[in-house]
């Protein structure tokens, strides 16, 4: 991510930002940082996780969104793009705005070479201030490991890692599990840009 523009803005100004530039951003203490594409294996996680998603939430109070829905965390003020987000219950809009809620339950990132270390660290500094959030978890797009973090007695979490592609990460706060093979079907961990045929038997 880099800060866009080289100044200062109000908040006002950000939201115009966002609907003139056609660009997501990030905002926080009034910076707006330019939030970049993700690459075929990110974007292939991401669809393969939602797919999980929304097959196993059907009839449920739970909602899937994928990363086109603004988050803002109300205790730090930072807005944000989650990979993954799923609400459950009433949908609480930050801000009086449509495209901006507050409520998570489950949030997802899916590490890139340029966010990782801030995904693990400062970025689930903000998401931990979330009343509603139960569940963090991040996922590698480089090969099959995933840590999960769970809210356990209020501020502390438990966190789990998985690595075997047999293996599923169970979110008993929404009542799913989400197979390895499936979240990294199509996805190549060499460097050739192929697709690969990992969880397609």
């Amino acid at each position: 991510m880099s800060a866009v523009p080289d100044r200062y803005l109000s908040l006002d100004e950000y939201f115009l930002l966002e609907e003139m530039s056609g660009i997501k951003h990030e905002y926080y203490q009034g910076v707006a940082y330019a939030m970049t594409g993700g690459s075929v294996a990110h974007n292939l996680i991401i669809a393969n996780t939602v797919g999980q998603l929304s097959r196993q939430l059907e009839g449920k109070d739970c909602t899937v969104f994928p990363s086109d829905l603004r988050l803002k965390v109300e205790a730090t003020g930072i807005y944000t793009y989650p990979d993954i987000m799923v609400i459950c219950g009433a949908v609480h809009n930050a801000d009086k705005r449509k495209d901006t809620v507050a409520n998570p339950s489950v949030l997802f990132e899916v590490l890139s070479p340029g966010t990782a270390n801030y995904d693990r660290d400062k970025k689930f500094q903000h998401y931990q201030t979330i009343e509603t959030l139960r569940d963090y978890v991040i996922i590698s797009q480089d090969s099959a490991c995933i840590t999960q973090y769970t809210r356990h007695e209020g501020q502390s979490w438990l966190p789990r890692e998985y690595t075997q592609i047999k293996e599923a990460v169970h979110l008993a706060s929404i009542g799913c599990q989400l197979e390895l093979m499936a979240i990294y079907r199509k996805v190549s961990f060499d460097d050739s840009g192929q697709i690969s045929r990992l969880g397609d038997k």
